[in-house]
Parts: structure tokens; C-alpha cells; sequence
């Protein structure tokens, strides 16, 4: 059973300690910020769905999937090699591993992109830092 505690105060500590305690041998205990919040995850598709419409890159129009990859290089300043068989590959980081701070810095990003192209987005969306 996989269980999930957020470290909001003295009372959640306890709980975890005891889970800890009665865990069986071979479990696993993992402490690491928190990621993206799903409020953070549905700004971040609807901001790179707008781009993917809007923007043209290289003479052609990138998929949301293809975006989210250019923008998150840019954040991490991510490392080009060659490819096994040809062509470029961004070596890197997954969004999934960014911390929600991280996450709101891409975001960040995304937004200035836009502001600076003059492209219109809805950023209507409340979103925690």
C-alpha cells in the first residue's frame, strides 16, 4: 500500500514516524519536495496549446508535447548531443521532476514567451508559487 504524507505540521510528522515504525521490512521511505500542483499541470497544457496554435518554430508549427521539451531546456539550460543515428537530442529533465517552485519558474517562462510574441493566453487559472 503506497501512502503519501504532506509535511504540514507536528501531528502529520507523528503519522509519518508511525507509519514508518509498522512498515514491513523492504518498504521504501522517500522525503522530497513537492511537485507541480494540478492547478499548475492544467495552466502549463492550456499555455503550451495556445504556443503550439500560435507560434511558428523553425517554419513549422510544434506539438504541446514538442513545446513543453524547447521550454524546459531552456529553464534547466539543458545539454544538445548528437544522436545515436543522427540528428540533435536534449539530454535532460522531466516536468515530473521539476519541485512546484521549479514548476511555477517554467511557467514563468512560458508567459514572458507569449508576452514578449504579443500572444494572448488565459491566464485565468489561480496558481501557487
Amino acid at each position: 500500500m503506497k501512502r503519501t504524507f504532506f509535511l504540514t505540521s507536528r501531528l502529520v510528522r507523528r503519522a509519518v514516524a508511525a507509519a514508518i515504525q509498522s512498515a514491513p521490512d523492504g518498504y521504501s521511505v522517500t522525503i522530497a519536495p513537492v511537485t507541480r500542483t494540478s492547478q499548475q499541470n492544467a495552466m502549463l497544457w492550456g499555455l503550451l496549446t495556445t504556443v503550439s496554435r500560435e507560434v511558428e518554430w523553425d517554419g513549422r508549427h510544434l506539438s504541446p508535447e514538442d513545446w513543453k521539451t524547447l521550454f524546459s531546456a531552456l529553464l534547466r539550460q539543458q545539454d544538445v548531443v548528437q544522436g545515436i543515428e543522427g540528428g540533435l537530442v536534449v539530454l535532460g529533465l522531466s516536468t515530473s521532476k521539476l519541485t512546484k517552485r521549479e514548476f511555477g519558474d517554467l511557467l514563468d517562462l512560458i508567459l514572458a514567451f507569449c508576452s514578449e510574441r504579443g500572444i494572448e493566453v488565459d491566464t485565468s487559472a489561480e496558481v501557487a508559487a
